[in-house]
């Protein structure tokens, strides 16, 4: 989850852990997306950024681009946990469970105990 590195541990927990619906636009308050826009100029915006990313020094973006992305690159196995423990969390009897309540229309019975 790599969700605490862009919007800090805080919003991170806040919106994982109840569910809360996310709109684009407080994804992009609180940085979870670079930037939310209207479907009418998705399209538009885009091929403007894409244009002005392939106007730019592409030596310095690749070099800036790498040096952003080594934090994931250095810390792979925090990921692959993660992403393991993500999957035993959809798989599990709790995600039956929810899956269930919301196409019953009622309040999920979640079990009390917990593997971890």
């Amino acid at each position: 989850i790599i969700w605490p590195l862009l919007c800090g541990l805080a919003k991170a927990k806040y919106y994982l852990l109840t569910c809360k619906p996310l709109s684009g636009e407080e994804a992009e308050r609180i940085g979870l997306v670079s930037l939310c826009v209207e479907d009418a100029d998705l399209q538009r915006i885009a091929i403007e950024t894409a244009e002005e990313l392939s106007s730019g020094a592409q030596s310095a973006i690749r070099w800036t681009k790498y040096a952003l992305n080594n934090w994931l690159r250095v810390n792979g196995p925090l990921f692959d946990t993660s992403t393991a423990l993500e999957i035993l969390g959809f798989t599990g009897a709790e995600a039956r469970e929810g899956l269930a309540s919301h196409l019953e229309k009622r309040k999920p019975v979640f079990p009390q105990d917990c593997p971890l």
